[in-house]
């Protein structure tokens, strides 16, 4: 797949590691990334080593004017690149830098229509030419869906995998539960030329914790179907069972689809030497004969008026087929917002489609040289 062999090399390159001794029987290998932070923007980096950034953009028609956030981004091969775009029913207010201008409820707030008070999501799936929306459809969901007991409506922050042939956005819903409880799903989309359908909606239960309450932010394994990565450090896949299962909902009075299980079938020994703590952002892509995804990774703080914030982070991590970490890059922004967040990558021949929403009120895909992820890989 490479054709860069001094990529292929960085990507095959594992840093050497300190050895730490966890217990008598076992050693856990420590990886650092070769510094902490990138001096510049990745969009910066993009653009000088000639690549581009794009808005994407749906017509506000059909948006209503609203929050266009957090892509994804997939190739469907033989040069049909697909992508899903998430509508909030909100603008989003934030204070940056200083923070001197924030609202009376504090640096962040959803400011929303006089009709609707709630956070709802409405993804549009597209098709990409020359990385411009060239049509899209926004996802019908009616067939599927349950009257809201929670003021979080939707599928959020979707990923689109396909396995088995099935075309899968993979998020998070929590709309089904009065408290608000967060499970990954995977909904099947067919798309007939005039629409894209919702045909099919699974919820995943948990691995190990039944109760745990908000599961978000999983990872697609794009080459292995139905396995995610649910936690980066240290590595934890998981592998699901969709044979669906109904289960009774008691508040909704009604059942639900839910996946037959889900399992751990992974957890590495190696810990990842970094600040904060990384957690799911693009889906999981092949490159040779390793894996690479970017996390994202959150600086929470509080401001002059202490009020609590958080600042956001990504990097990119390579593993190679064992699931043995080979590569951590530093930290970087995207345009150094406070609030950004990957949901896509992508390769695209010799370059990285990556995609990215912006303070929950725009959308972008970054187009990256693949030689310059092997430099930020490196540090450099």
């Amino acid at each position: 797949m490479f054709k860069n062999e001094k990529l292929d090399e960085a990507l095959g390159v594992a840093p050497a590691g300190e050895m730490r001794h966890v217990s008598q029987d076992k050693v856990e290998r420590i990886v650092s990334p070769q510094k902490f932070k990138l001096e510049q923007t990745l969009v910066e980096r993009a653009l000088n080593s000639n690549g581009k950034i794009t808005p994407l953009v749906i017509d506000s028609n059909a948006t209503g004017g609203l929050g266009l956030c957090n892509p994804s981004i997939f190739n469907d091969g033989d040069g049909k690149i697909i992508g899903n775009v998430r509508n909030v029913s909100y603008t989003l207010h934030h204070c940056e830098k200083d923070m001197n201008f924030q609202t009376p409820w504090g640096p962040l707030n959803y400011v929303r229509p006089d009709n609707d008070a709630t956070l709802r999501t409405t993804n549009f799936l597209t098709y990409m030419n020359n990385d411009n929306i060239q049509q899209w459809f926004q996802v019908q969901t009616k067939s599927l869906d349950h009257v809201p007991i929670w003021e979080f409506i939707g599928l959020e922050d979707a990923r689109i995998v396909r396995w088995d042939g099935k075309l899968f956005i993979c998020g998070c819903r929590r709309d089904v539960k009065s408290n608000g409880e967060s499970r990954m799903e995977m909904s099947e989309i067919k798309i007939d030329g005039t629409e894209a359908k919702e045909v099919s909606r699974i919820r995943i239960p948990p691995p190990n914790d039944p109760d745990a309450y908000c599961e978000k932010n999983w990872m697609p394994i794009l080459d292995m179907p139905y396995h995610f990565i649910k936690w980066s450090n240290p590595t934890e896949v998981v592998k699901v069972d969709p044979t669906p299962v109904k289960k009774y909902n008691t508040e909704l009075e009604t059942d639900l689809v839910w996946a037959k299980s889900c399992e751990t079938v992974h957890i590495g020994e190696e810990k990842l030497n970094v600040e904060y703590d990384p957690r799911g952002s693009s889906q999981v892509i092949t490159i040779g004969d390793y894996r690479m995804a970017i996390t994202h990774e959150c600086e929470f703080w509080y401001n002059r008026k202490e009020d609590r914030d958080a600042e956001y982070y990504h990097r990119f991590i390579v593993w190679d087929k064992d699931w043995n970490i080979q590569q951590v890059s530093p930290l970087w922004k995207f345009l150094n917002g406070k609030i950004e967040f990957c949901c896509g990558m992508a390769q695209d021949g010799d370059d990285i489609l990556i995609t990215f929403g912006y303070q929950d009120n725009s959308a972008f895909l970054v187009r990256l040289p693949l030689e310059e992820v092997q430099s930020i890989l490196r540090g450099q």
